[in-house]
């Protein structure tokens, strides 16, 4: 009897089955790849040119400490500065600190909605066009709530410089120094500016008075009250001379002064630094001699801004931006 096959015999699915399954994982394939592009397009607009916080990377705010080791600078222009990112000396025309305080978020929400941007694109634009930086200038306080809200509004509008140091009234002269230490460590500038947060200012006629010709290679700019302003050569005498050798005021503005007949510098007399009303001319306004910048600065830096000889400035923003 003849044995059964042990051959196996398979029956071929149809041909179209086969061909479907094929056009079936060709499209999976394609809508996959098609995916993976779409998705590479979408990241790379959104660092590009998509939101403000991917726009820019770089911060402008930056909280600086300085190297208490005591070793030696050894030259160094950075002057022991040591600062949260790796940042070399910014070269513009001028740097503006704006000092401000704890105690004085409403006197700085009131100039982001004047004359200072309030968002890092516009104070960019504002570099560009006057050659100016600007920042608050700010210490720091044991109390973390304090702290945790500095932080905050850091993040959102990017625009300080915070040092290490006590933000105390007493400490005004110290903090003073330690932000000129900290401004030329960081920026490499013709014009270092220390102004107030109760002030109304033209950051367009300020650039035009800095930019103007001077026989004196240093030159202190001010009217002894408000907005004195250091050429680079002395104020890089400043910064590198130890602490105790400076003799501290009560008032900071009284303490710059001492300095500067100390240094020997040109003292230039500019009332226009201090008007007390806007003008065709005025560069800052503030309510002399009644107050030491401009009394209820919150309110009334919203009425000088509603004023046509204060706002009609071409490096400030229009309502449609």
């Amino acid at each position: 009897m003849p044995m059964p096959s042990s051959r196996k015999f398979f029956q071929a699915r149809p041909q179209s089955n086969l061909v479907r399954r094929s056009i079936l994982l060709t499209l999976c394939f394609v809508i996959g790849i098609a995916s993976l592009i779409l998705f590479g397009i979408v990241v790379s607009r959104g660092q590009i040119g998509g939101g403000n916080k991917c726009k820019y990377i770089k911060p402008l705010s930056v909280s600086v400490v300085w190297d208490k080791s005591g070793a030696s600078t050894g030259g160094n222009e950075r002057g022991g500065l040591v600062s949260d990112g790796d940042q070399k000396r910014h070269k513009v025309m001028g740097f503006v600190g704006i000092q401000t305080g704890f105690g004085s978020v409403g006197r700085r929400q009131s100039l982001r909605k004047t004359w200072m941007p309030s968002d890092h694109q516009g104070l960019q634009r504002l570099e560009d066009a006057t050659g100016l930086v600007f920042r608050f200038i700010i210490g720091k306080t044991g109390d973390a709530s304090k702290m945790a809200a500095l932080r905050k509004e850091a993040e959102e509008y990017d625009d300080f410089l915070m040092l290490d140091i006590v933000e105390e009234y007493s400490k005004l002269p110290y903090k003073t120094l330690a932000f000129f230490k900290a401004a030329y460590a960081l920026y490499d500038s013709e014009f270092y500016v220390k102004a107030d947060d109760d002030i109304y200012l033209r950051p367009d006629r300020l650039s035009l008075l800095l930019a103007k010709e001077r026989s004196h290679s240093q030159t202190y700019l001010g009217c002894m009250k408000k907005g004195p302003v250091f050429t680079d050569p002395k104020l890089k005498w400043l910064v590198f001379q130890k602490l105790p050798i400076f003799r501290m005021f009560s008032n900071e503005d009284v303490t710059i002064g001492a300095w500067m007949l100390a240094m020997n510098v040109n003292h230039e007399d500019n009332r226009q630094l201090c008007q007390p009303e806007c003008t065709a001319t005025s560069v800052a306004v503030w309510d002399i001699p009644k107050c030491s910048g401009l009394c209820n600065p919150e309110k009334k830096m919203l009425e000088l801004h509603r004023i046509e000889s204060c706002a009609n400035s071409p490096t400030l923003p229009s309502d449609e931006d």
